[in-house]
């Protein structure tokens, strides 16, 4: 299933967050991405609608199955394009900033044989 960009970036955020952090509000989500509260608002309700995070009484955001599929896809592309361009010669600072562009574009194909690549390289 494709999704947005944007919700991708939701997504990963909550699962860094649920890491980094135990538990997820949705002004964790604000202070981590820097976005508004109400636009941070308006997505958690969208993300919520479309079964990809539920919210309890207290607040809490967690990530369904699905959702939490789709988070560690991100992340995982995320996680091994900013090494593989590190280790092309390319800035920390730049690869991250590049990884995140191109996480949400690269075909499934490309990635697979990236992550090959990589693991060959390292055996």
């Amino acid at each position: 299933m494709k999704i947005l960009e944007s919700a991708e970036n939701y997504l990963e955020s909550i699962l860094i967050l649920k890491k980094e952090k135990g538990n997820v509000r949705s002004i964790d989500v604000v202070n981590y991405l820097g976005f508004s509260k109400p636009s941070v608002s308006v997505a958690m309700k969208q993300l919520e609608a479309n079964g990809f995070i539920t919210r309890d009484k207290d607040g809490l955001i967690n990530l369904t199955e699905e959702g939490k599929q789709i988070a560690e896809n991100i992340y995982e592309k995320h996680a091994l394009l900013t090494r593989h361009f590190i280790s092309i010669g390319v800035s920390a600072e730049t690869a991250r900033e590049d990884a995140c562009r191109i996480e949400h574009y690269i075909s499934q194909e490309t990635f697979d044989a990236l992550k090959r690549h990589h693991m060959n390289k390292h055996e």
